[in-house]
């Protein structure tokens, strides 16, 4: 089974993902993990390679194909992106969609955390980015990132740690798989 995870900067996809893909012995691939290697290979922040990605679609085209050919080439995965879900569903590859939302304060807080920074440099890195995003998603493949129909779970971390999370998509994918 393919499963994507996705969710707004510090909703715990990357922590989430990776708790899961033990739990459930299936390969995980963090895409937020390729966009900072291409940033740092290029020398640049997040926010630098974003504004370079506004103009340059190549960027979102080398990430969303490395999606594609490893939800085709696997079955037990779980592939957490922004985009993951919409790029399964456009090409007609299952999967079990998970969309994970915490409210900007936790983010912010979980961001900062994280990478060590101030909570102004947090709110101000992190609205440039989801900017960004909102932005080139529209703007590439006509998609509203606060559009979450398309999502078969939608969980709420706030109040949750990482682990209660994966249980509730286990507890989630036992229904729908009919386990």
């Amino acid at each position: 089974m393919r499963i994507t995870i996705s969710g707004p900067p510090g909703s715990g996809k990357t922590t989430v993902c990776n708790k899961l893909a033990a739990r459930l012995s299936y390969d995980a691939v963090v895409f937020g993990k390729i966009f900072r290697d291409i940033a740092s290979e290029r020398g640049l922040s997040l926010s630098e390679l974003g504004d370079i990605a506004e103009k340059d679609r190549s960027i979102d085209e080398l990430i969303d194909s490395r999606i594609l050919q490893l939800a085709r080439e696997k079955d037990n995965v779980i592939l957490e992106s922004r985009l993951s879900a919409y790029m399964l569903t456009r090409h007609g590859i299952p999967a079990f969609r998970v969309y994970l939302e915490a409210s900007p304060e936790i983010r912010i807080e979980r961001i900062g955390m994280r990478e060590g920074e101030t909570r102004e440099e947090t709110l101000r890195i992190t609205a440039e980015r989801e900017m960004s995003e909102a932005k080139r998603y529209m703007m590439y493949y006509g998609i509203d990132i606060n559009d979450t129909k398309i999502y078969d779970l939608i969980v709420n971390t706030d109040e949750m740690d990482a682990d209660r999370v994966v249980e509730k998509i286990i507890e989630s994918l036992k229904v729908a798989t009919c386990l």
